[in-house]
């Protein structure tokens, strides 16, 4: 052998996996060292903490906390993980959650007459910019079944009145089961869903209303802030449940100006915009949120949409 080869032989590169990324949420009784235990379940497999956020809610005597990390360690698989960190959850009660960063979420988005906001989920979805697979859209109205249809997603379309409410909540229930949807989003479903759906969906569902809550719930949120003399506004990405929009907000955002030159139109231009710009936030913000902030906590969700 060579000196030349032998020193391309001691200098090859040793095997290393690449980094992946993590994300791991959890909520608990609030307790002192909690992020001190989480902190060193990390580092004791030699992962590192990329971002980390926690919330004490002093009132409730409860704590959330959402890390992410990379692991480089061949033997830090997803199930590997959880194995191990569910002998740390154990002790403070934990309920927690952990995945990759990169899973796509299964989605399913329910939509009325107005269609920018499904549009627009839709078109993110596929160009890549949303962490996620839209499994089925459902509408009380046919007007986007071409539209659902482009992108290749089953479209249902499922009539609400007052004598077919419940039986049309059932047969949603049934497509979200199909469809193994993880994911419920409200992009402009212009109907109140009842206390029992919103029970069943509980931190699995987020709406998105074109105010700024907790300011202006209910129909007509623009016409509202312009009575107001209010300047600004914007779209609310919040959980649902049984009272009108009131659930624990995840993102919110401006979108335009209400005009004092009045005009119904230019209201509801703004009202388009913004609630389109700030759907994609909200969904892809959602389900990091979702084990931390809602599920099988319907006492700390506050809100739901109206018609």
């Amino acid at each position: 052998m060579s000196p030349s080869s032998a020193v391309s032989t001691d200098r090859s590169p040793v095997s290393r996996h690449a980094p992946v990324e993590y994300v791991l949420t959890l909520d608990c009784p609030e307790a002192p060292g909690i992020v001190h235990t989480v902190s060193c379940f990390h580092l004791g497999r030699d992962c590192d903490i990329t971002d980390n956020q926690q919330f004490s809610d002093r009132r409730a005597g409860h704590f959330f906390m959402r890390v992410r990390f990379a692991s480089t360690g061949a033997a830090n698989t997803a199930q590997a993980l959880r194995q191990d960190f569910a002998t740390v959850a154990s002790p403070s009660a934990m309920r927690w959650h952990l995945d990759r960063a990169d899973t796509r979420r299964r989605v399913l988005i329910m939509v009325s007459r107005d269609g920018r906001c499904l549009n627009d989920l839709l078109f993110r979805a596929r160009s890549g910019d949303l962490p996620a697979d839209v499994v089925a859209v459902v509408s009380n109205h046919p007007n986007h079944e071409a539209l659902t249809g482009w992108y290749g997603i089953p479209f249902f379309h499922i009539p609400v009145t007052a004598a077919t409410r419940q039986s049309a909540e059932g047969r949603l229930v049934e497509i979200a089961d199909a469809c193994d949807a993880e994911l419920v989003v409200l992009a402009r479903y212009m109907q109140i869903l009842s206390a029992d759906l919103c029970a069943r969906l509980a931190g699995r569902a987020i709406n998105i209303h074109h105010s700024f809550l907790p300011s202006f719930k209910g129909a007509k949120p623009y016409h509202q802030a312009y009575e107001h003399g209010v300047k600004a506004v914007g779209a609310t990405a919040h959980y649902v449940t049984a009272e009108l929009d009131e659930g624990p907000i995840i993102a919110a955002g401006a979108g335009g100006a209400v005009l004092r030159t009045d005009a119904r139109a230019g209201l509801r231009t703004n009202s388009r915009s913004s609630t389109s710009l700030w759907s994609p936030r909200g969904s892809s913000m959602m389900y990091p949120l979702l084990r931390s902030c809602g599920r099988g906590r319907p006492g700390a969700l506050r809100g739901q949409r109206r018609s």
